[in-house]
């Protein structure tokens, strides 16, 4: 296995830590441009024009296609379906199905963009026309800024790519996106694809984190890049080495890394808005787990397919720092502070042991009975640090247990917290993001399995419930602040490539957490 200072990685970085996050370094050009009269102008030789269509399938006149053959042909309109059409002096029209314009949506929309893109893997430009969904039951419609959004996210996302430690692929990487609309509708239009082109990219950015194998994308490294996106995105940030987490009594995080070779790193990283936040914005407080592998340490995972996923096990930190980096660009108005706690967890024979006492930022003490629980370990350190400063709520995300994932399956995060409101703010950020999220109870009442007869509560409940201890650990140390935790530890892994949600890594978390702080209230 290739470690930092290897050729390998030398070749990988080129001396640059930026060059493990291409989709930061290479972004899509993505535009808006006015529809010709004559839908034959707007298919380039050298490009594919997706052509919107829905159900009930009418004709193609342009193509010289009627509504029965293009049934015959397979296209009945519904959302996933493509059909590849050659057009009168060269290029490709790709038919791609959006379902009922009265059922357009947001989500329909962004799936509908997901398999235009998927057709078209073999071109590097794509322009497509934005449909004008119909009004629904309730006489509304979605916006043309929301129907642009979620074509762009949906294209951009499918056509994610990680090339960086692949020889060149036969698949060009996708480098323009135009989409088509008519003239009154073009500011919209494009407001909604930058809006997408964002927020895709910082999806893709957090995919970027966690597929980077660990033995390249360290604690340290992670780090390196924050400080970098920062610069980029004007943030703050401060980093904490071993040294200034023992000053700060972050022994949950030092417990962790007790047994690795590489150092940790505690990383903070605050959005101020310009001009101020308002009155009614509020601050937001995220904490994220940022695990970059997690061997189980002396509770040594098996070794089986599960094991091979856990570079992904910084997914939080991850989406949070590229969620961070959308603030700005985007015009947040909501102050926003994070903190991503970032080790390995490794076997050696300074590992923190099984009955081992950590003592916590603040002086709480934690009796450890499984040293496999350690995410919750490092993100106590980080809760107390969030309560230590002003803010309004507290958000934290994790891969942290694999009973989420048993209860939700593998595309559905986990959500508990003190604050309804608070929690309500979450699940609509799920929603519109597509990254779903299913409240799961809070439920004190298995507290007590929590109980250590050495310490002031010990890491692990009884066999049952593992999601609900997990979470009721963690609300130990928000110290009655309004708080929300979203166990990420299904959703951030895909075995097998969905819509626009790629196979492995899949960065889940990014775009809600952007959406959440874009719409924060004090709750």
């Amino acid at each position: 296995m290739a470690k930092v200072g290897d050729t390998v990685d030398s070749d990988v970085t080129d001396g640059d830590v930026m060059n493990l996050v291409p989709s930061w370094k290479r972004q899509v050009g993505v535009s808006a441009a006015v529809l010709p009269g004559d839908l034959v102008d707007a298919v380039a030789v050298d490009e594919v024009l997706g052509v919107p269509v829905a159900t009930p399938v009418g004709d193609q006149t342009w193509l010289g296609l009627g509504g029965a053959g293009l049934r015959a042909a397979g296209m009945d309109g519904a959302i996933g379906s493509t059909l590849a059409c050659p057009v009168s002096g060269g290029g490709v029209a790709l038919l791609y199905g959006t379902g009922a314009a009265s059922a357009a949506d947001a989500r329909t929309l962004r799936d509908a963009g997901a398999a235009l893109a998927a057709a078209a893997s073999g071109y590097g430009r794509l322009a497509l026309i934005v449909p004008d969904p119909a009004p629904g039951p309730d006489g509304s419609s979605l916006s043309a800024e929301s129907a642009a959004q979620a074509l762009v996210e949906g294209v951009l996302l499918a056509r994610y790519r990680y090339p960086v430690l692949k020889r060149p692929e036969p698949e060009p990487a996708l480098e323009s996106l135009v989409l088509l609309t008519t003239e009154d509708r073009l500011e919209q239009v494009a407001s909604g694809a930058e809006r997408g082109r964002v927020l895709a990219r910082t999806q893709s950015l957090a995919r970027d984190l966690a597929t980077c194998p660990p033995s390249i994308m360290t604690a340290e490294a992670f780090a390196d890049i924050a400080q970098r996106l920062a610069a980029d995105c004007g943030l703050a940030v401060e980093v904490f080495d071993r040294a200034a987490l023992r000053r700060l009594g972050c022994g949950g995080l030092l417990g962790v890394n007790a047994g690795s070779t590489d150092e940790p790193r505690m990383v903070k990283v605050r959005y101020s808005p310009a001009g101020g936040s308002g009155p009614e914005a509020g601050t937001l407080a995220l904490v994220g787990k940022g695990i970059m592998y997690d061997s189980g340490g002396i509770s040594l995972k098996p070794s089986d397919a599960v094991h091979a996923t856990m570079k992904n096990d910084m997914t939080g930190a991850g989406s949070i720092l590229a969620a961070m980096t959308a603030l700005a660009a985007l015009d947040c108005r909501t102050a926003v502070t994070s903190w991503l706690m970032c080790t390995d967890n490794m076997p050696s024979g300074s590992a923190t042991k099984l009955g081992d006492v950590l003592t916590i930022r603040g002086g709480a003490t934690v009796e450890v009975l499984n040293t496999d629980a350690e995410g919750r370990l490092v993100m106590a350190d980080a809760l107390v640090l969030a309560t230590e400063e002003p803010c309004d709520a507290i958000v934290d995300i994790a891969t942290l247990t694999g009973a989420s994932m048993r209860a939700l399956g593998a595309e559905i995060a986990g959500l508990f917290g003190n604050d309804q409101p608070l929690i309500d703010q979450v699940l609509a950020a799920a929603r519109r993001t597509d990254e779903p999220c299913w409240q799961l109870p809070l439920a004190r009442r298995y507290r007590a399995e929590l109980d250590s007869d050495v310490a002031d509560i010990k890491n692990m409940g009884g066999p049952n419930g593992g999601a609900i201890h997990a979470a009721l650990f963690l609300e130990e140390f928000v110290a009655g602040r309004p708080w929300a935790h979203i166990d990420i530890a299904g959703p951030a892994q895909n075995d097998s490539p969905k819509s626009w949600r790629p196979r492995g890594c899949t960065g889940f978390g990014a775009r809600l957490l952007t959406e959440l702080a874009l719409d924060f209230s004090k709750p």
